[in-house]
């Protein structure tokens, strides 16, 4: 009888408690999660002009496309030119640390362009950029 339970005590002993191993886990996931920013996309490609002062710009979370058409694109939807100041102070607001780059066609109009950065700068954004490629060389 001695050895069956001693058997089961030794056992006991050799089992390995995973909680403070799910604990890490479960708190490393937690802040991967929190300190991930999502870069928002506009939904469209659009053929950009060259520059040869093009500078890359980090952390630009509002992108609003302009197709050679004139569609405004954000947040992967076609809006008005009248929608964009509403669109862009939503955004903005959400994520006061994030700039607003507008992504316009080579082809497109500019009077469509100015309209965009009007309202833009109507919703209270100064420093928007406009998205070009750097020149092959």
């Amino acid at each position: 009888m001695r050895r069956t339970t001693s058997r089961s005590t030794s056992d006991q002993i050799s089992d390995i408690d995973m909680t403070p191993m799910l604990d890490i886990v479960f708190i490393m996931l937690i802040f991967f999660i929190v300190t991930t920013s999502f870069v928002k996309e506009s939904g469209i490609d659009v053929n950009r002009p060259t520059a040869q002062t093009a500078e890359k710009k980090e952390q630009a979370n509002i992108i609003v496309s302009i197709k050679a058409n004139g569609e405004i694109w954000i947040d992967k939807r076609a809006v008005d030119v009248r929608a964009v100041r509403a669109n862009v102070a939503r955004l903005q607001a959400e994520n006061p640390l994030g700039s607003v780059i507008i992504a316009a066609d080579r082809d497109t109009k500019t009077h469509v362009l100015v309209q965009v950065m009007d309202q833009i700068r109507l919703a209270g954004i100064t420093n928007a950029a406009i998205a070009t490629e750097t020149e092959s060389k």
